[in-house]
């Protein structure tokens, strides 16, 4: 008889234990977290104040000017081992729907970027750090652009020793 007592109170727990087990397996959640950290060197960095820029930028047309509207974000700068000189990696840049493009003039401050580096902060104003703001304008769409233009455009910044920014 004890036995069967140990039999009786047993099983209806293995039951409950295993039941409760298949429920949640019916009830299993994941989340995926993917983390980044991009912390700049005290010496050189050249980065946007807003983390996001740059992932899905959009430039709204503007039925009455007949423009697209412009982009703008700062740009956090620093080097203090020399100058910051900026470049387009790809030359001049354009929006582009495979066969026609829209100009784009990029500038930082007031120096427009092109595919030859520039100088956009001197040393004495990038040893502390300084803010700039990049802009990036589109020429004016003729009547027959329309439909969906893209681009990607790379602009590069070199860390420019003492001894070369001279």
């Amino acid at each position: 008889m004890t036995m069967f007592k140990k039999f009786a109170v047993l099983l209806p727990l293995a039951v409950a234990a295993l039941g409760s087990s298949a429920v949640m397996a019916a009830n299993d959640a994941s989340t995926i977290i993917n983390i980044r950290a991009d912390i700049p060197t005290k010496q050189f960095h050249a980065q946007p104040l807003d983390p996001n820029f740059g992932r899905d930028e959009v430039m709204n047309y503007n039925t009455i000017t007949e423009q697209l509207s412009q982009l703008s974000t700062v740009y956090s700068l620093k080097n203090n081992a020399g100058s910051i000189a900026a470049y387009l990696q790809d030359g001049p840049a354009s929006l582009s729907n495979g066969s026609d493009s829209i100009p784009l003039t990029i500038s930082l401050g007031n120096v427009t970027l092109t595919g030859t580096a520039q100088e956009v902060a001197g040393e004495a104003e990038s040893d502390p750090g300084l803010q700039k703001t990049m802009l990036i304008k589109a020429a004016k769409p003729t009547t027959t652009q329309t439909g969906l233009y893209t681009t990607v455009a790379t602009v590069i910044f070199d860390n420019v020793p003492k001894a070369l920014s001279n």
